[in-house]
Parts: C-alpha cells; structure tokens; sequence
C-alpha cells in the first residue's frame, strides 16, 4: 500500500492525504511493510511513520505490536477461499477439494512469502485451530467440503490434521528459499496490554457448528503418530519410484 505524505507547511511533519485513520488501514499497511521487509522490520513507529500519524495514535485502534500481528493474521487467512467462487460440489470429489485448498493456500503464501512464517508459527486462539487453516470460517467450509464428500467425522478430523502438516512443512520451506525468516520474532509480548495468543480458548462457536461438533477430536494430539504415518507413506513412495 503506497501512502503519499507531504509536509505540513506549520509543522513540517507528513499530513495524512487518505483521511482518518482505522483498524482496517493501518493493518493494510502492516501488511505492506512486512511483505516488503519482513516481521522484524514492523513496528508501532515506523508503522506511525508510513500512515503520518504519531505512534501513540495507533493505539486507538490496536492494542500494540502483538495485537497487530494477530490482526495481520486474521486479515490474510481471511483471504483464503474454501470454495471457488460457489463452482464447487459435493459431486466434483474429496481430491479436487483438496488440490484447490492446497493451491489457494499455496498461492497465499507466494503472495505473501515473508508473512506466511508468521501464519504458520503464530499460536492460534484455539487449539483446535491449526495453522496454517486458523480461521474458524476456513475450518468450518473445510470439514464440511470433505463430510458432504463421504468422510466421516473421524475421516475430517485425521484429514485436517494430515493436510495442515503437510501444507506447514512444505510451504514454510518455499517461504524460506524466497528469503523469508522463519524465526520468531524478538520483539515484546502483550505490548500495550495486547490480547495474548491463546488466551481465548472459550471462541464463541455458534455460527460454526461443525467445528463445535468436533471440538474434543479437534483438539486431540496425535502427532507422534502422524509423523511416523507421514513417514511410512514418503519411503514407500520412494520404493515405488525406486522398483520402476
């Protein structure tokens, strides 16, 4: 987002010329300077800096740094579409499903290389949010795509699961080799009396119940045994490749 300031002619600091300042502009911004230069380079002044405004007016409208890294967060899986523009159906099949999942959140993550570390590392609000499909619309429109397709509850759940690992492992290194960092970031928690990740586990599931449905499985740790699953499947593919 390209913010033009010009000097104030009493003053001599940059007027803002997009009007008044809110929530959805500055995380715009956020966004564009971390695409631009990573995590590590956002912070409340620069942020200031960019919307000419003083820092300190930021926080009308976010709770600090951390708060900001969440809406950030929120804002690009809010980007993810689960179905196409309503083309898809029930009658189209479980794997065109997930080959369009896995593309669309692929393709948010070349789009923004170096904030997709910040999707996949972050602590979700819940824990049966698993990154890098945190958002509970994205979770709701995925498990039902693969129920209304035959799956079972049992069967979506180890398929979110399975799904997720996959798209973290494989897309954190794509983000890496396009320069991205894939540390934390060093910076303070609950600046200014931020929400800290994780602290909202009681997430209001009314409008999601198929998530509220699944919740316990949900939250189930099986990841000792998806690794070894994950495991056994990429040495047998590799013997496959191997005995042709």
């Amino acid at each position: 987002m390209d913010v033009q300031k010009t000097p104030d002619p009493v003053t001599g600091t940059p007027e803002r010329r997009w009007g008044r300042l809110n929530r959805a502009l500055i995380v715009d911004q956020a966004v564009a300077i971390i695409d631009a230069s990573g995590p590590g380079a956002l912070t409340m002044r620069r942020l200031g800096q960019e919307l000419g405004a003083e820092a300190m007016a930021l926080y009308r409208y976010v709770n600090g740094r951390e708060d900001l890294l969440e809406a950030v967060v929120d804002r690009l899986v809010g980007e993810l579409r689960v179905d196409p523009g309503a083309q898809m159906h029930p009658m189209d099949g479980w794997q065109a499903f997930l080959q369009w999942m896995a593309h669309e959140v692929r393709r948010l993550a070349l789009e923004h290389p170096n904030a997709f570390p910040l999707i996949a590392t972050r602590h979700p609000a819940a824990p049966w949010l698993r990154p890098p499909l945190r958002s509970l619309r994205v979770v709701q429109e995925f498990l039902d795509g693969l129920t209304s397709r035959g799956f079972s509850d049992d069967q979506a759940v180890a398929a979110y699961r399975s799904f997720t690992s996959f798209l973290l492992g494989h897309l954190l290194l794509e983000s890496a080799t396009l320069g991205a960092a894939t540390g934390p970031v060093e910076q303070p928690l609950n600046e200014g009396e931020a929400d800290v990740p994780n602290a909202d586990v009681e997430v209001d599931l009314a409008d999601y119940p198929t998530v509220a449905r699944l919740r316990e499985r949900l939250s189930e740790d099986h990841t000792e045994a998806e690794f070894e699953k994950a495991l056994e499947a990429l040495l047998e593919r590799m013997d496959l490749a191997l005995s042709q």
